[in-house]
């Protein structure tokens, strides 16, 4: 047994920091599933495992979401008064209907599969003048590099971010969001630096939005502040809030798709192969990428009632639910042929790393053609690509969004 396996075994059944689970969740993952599907955790949360369980509970309305909840039963009321968590307390994706209705009709106009498609020249264009800047340097960290700027320029198209401003968002730090999310407790540390890199965006949009009255423009700030104006739509704190998550989440997770797709297919030289064969199998390969290693590991919710048709465990209402959805995708009982194979041609790969049910993310199209263009291009432009530390990279240390920190590559 090789040492990561043994430390499997011996580790806690769940302890996402731990630098073995940050290296490779998908052991401990297996563990859950066998051994105790529906885990307590240390601070009184209910982790879910199982394919069935967790498609289950993102679709059912016994389950609401749960930040405020677990933000108060971890920290205690007050910790309502600090900016970052007053700010995702107003996000779209931590509310029920009817606010939830009302927020994500404001947008989801932005995003519709039509918008998205005719989207594919800018993406193509975006992705060919990264590469015609990079590619005589002869080596490049593929995260900060290349996966970054594409979905960054996209999201700041979208949201009308002038040119002139975008340098700002390009050299930003990346550090700021990640551990926000994770379900353990932050320290007084965590919690000052997220407030200052929210401070920071609030002081930026607060701007955008001034300038977007004074000159509307085609882009979802310029919707969102007129919805704004039109008092019973969108308050000012749910506008600011709204549109820093559509900056945060129109990039972060798929900088990390394209980072995961590239790092799995080096690891698989005989996929890397395929794919370079017959590069029309990239849609599915995308698919295969999202199960194999995805970009968000977890999703939570809140019991709206006592649950007891959750495996053997009762849930009393009130209670942490947390969805594993890494470990979902990869459920033998789902994917019985190797689910921890890498597999771009594997037949009805459904993953649930978009989430489920009326929280189903918004931009999982975009995501998709921005991942499959990045990808297919590099591939194409540069057929001699090598990574300098693929068996050991540098993850960040994050466990909701499951992402690397840096990807250094020649040819």
């Amino acid at each position: 047994m090789n040492e990561h396996a043994q430390a499997a075994v011996t580790a806690p059944l769940f302890d996402p920091l731990s630098p073995e689970f940050i290296r490779d969740p998908y052991p401990h993952y297996d563990r859950l599933r066998r051994l105790d599907p529906v885990h307590i955790t240390p601070h009184g949360m209910y982790l879910i495992s199982r394919h069935s369980d967790v498609s289950g509970v993102l679709r059912d309305k016994r389950f609401g979401k749960d930040f405020f909840d677990r933000s108060t039963r971890r920290y205690g009321a007050k910790i309502m008064e600090e900016p970052i968590f007053r700010s995702m307390s107003h996000w779209m994706l931590q509310q029920d209907p009817p606010d939830h209705t009302r927020l994500r009709g404001l947008v989801v106009k932005a995003f519709t599969a039509r918008r998205v498609e005719d989207m594919r020249p800018r993406i193509q264009a975006v992705v060919d003048q990264t590469l015609d800047r990079i590619i005589p340097r002869g080596s490049m960290d593929l995260i900060e590099d290349y996966a970054f700027r594409l979905p960054v320029t996209i999201i700041c198209d979208m949201l009308g971010i002038p040119e002139e401003h975008r340098e700002l968002f390009y050299a930003g730090s990346r550090e700021s969001g990640g551990r926000i999310l994770d379900p353990v407790p932050l320290t007084p540390e965590d919690i000052a630096k997220s407030n200052a890199a929210y401070m920071m965006s609030q002081m930026y949009f607060q701007q955008l939005f001034e300038l977007r009255r004074k000159q509307p423009g085609d882009d979802l700030t310029t919707q969102l502040v007129q919805a704004e104006e039109d008092g019973s739509k969108l308050t000012n704190e749910e506008l600011t809030a709204n549109i820093i998550l559509l900056f945060g989440a129109g990039h972060e997770t798929t900088v990390n798709l394209i980072g995961n797709g590239i790092l799995a297919l080096h690891r698989n030289p005989d996929q890397l192969a395929l794919l370079k064969a017959r590069p029309e199998l990239i849609t599915g390969a995308i698919e295969e990428f999202l199960r194999y290693d995805s970009s968000v590991q977890m999703t939570g919710r809140v019991t709206l009632e006592d649950i007891d048709d959750l495996g053997t465990k009762k849930i009393p209402k009130g209670e942490s639910v947390l969805c594993l959805l890494g470990s979902a995708n990869r459920d033998p009982a789902v994917y019985p042929d190797r689910p921890d194979r890498l597999d771009i041609a594997r037949p009805n790969v459904r993953p649930l790393s978009f989430g489920g049910g009326i929280h189903f993310c918004l931009g999982a199209q975009l995501a998709r053609i921005e991942a499959e263009i990045a990808i297919s291009t590099l591939l194409r432009r540069l057929p001699d690509l090598r990574l300098d530390d693929a068996e050991n990279p540098e993850w960040r240390t994050t466990f909701v969004l499951r992402g690397l920190k840096r990807l250094p590559a020649g040819w």
